[in-house]
């Protein structure tokens, strides 16, 4: 049996509830875990850093809305349990043939690659010399001048002119917004 890892579109919202009904059908097998043609079910999410309310939070983000993954052997059998379940819209594939998921994909939603050193750094959506407005501390609703990036530190240092003069300010790169 060949297991392969298969995108399926979902009602937008329903991802969770789509699982525990994928999760439900998996346990209500009668057969030994082994030999279950469905394997296993999951929502990818990620965190991600937010501010809220002038805080920043971390939070679990669905990474693909509206997605959810199955470990399956796809049969006749299983192709029909799977889109029988309410919730479920479609495989995701070529017309109606499902296309199951590439292995480097499958590897990067679970994870299983060792992120290199670059990616562990925030990536900022900004450059030298863009122009920002700050959304947030004690500077809100001031414009300025992207001086320098600092991925490392997730910071960005902008030159807003305070009475008159240039001032460099370093800020979360979240409390800025480009113009």
């Amino acid at each position: 049996m060949e297991y392969r890892w298969y995108a399926i579109q979902t009602t937008a919202g329903h991802e969770n509830k789509v699982r525990s009904l994928i999760e439900r059908k998996i346990q209500s097998d009668p057969r030994p875990p082994e030999e279950r043609p469905i394997r296993q079910v999951m929502v990818p999410t990620e965190t991600v850093t937010e501010i809220k309310n002038g805080k920043k939070v971390t939070v679990e983000r669905k990474k693909y809305p509206g997605y959810v993954l199955v470990e399956m052997v796809m049969n006749q059998e299983t192709a029909a349990i799977i889109s029988g379940i309410q919730g479920v819209i479609k495989f995701v594939g070529q017309g109606w043939t499902p296309q199951p998921l590439r292995q480097e994909e499958v590897n990067r939603l679970l994870g299983i690659e060792v992120p290199s050193e670059e990616e562990e750094k925030e990536e900022i959506p900004l450059m030298v010399g863009q122009v920002v407005e700050i959304t947030e501390g004690p500077f809100t609703d001031f414009s300025g001048t992207v001086q320098e990036v600092l991925p490392d530190k997730g910071k960005v240092r902008v030159s807003v002119s305070l009475f008159g003069r240039p001032t460099t300010v370093e800020l979360d790169y979240l409390q800025l917004r480009a113009h």
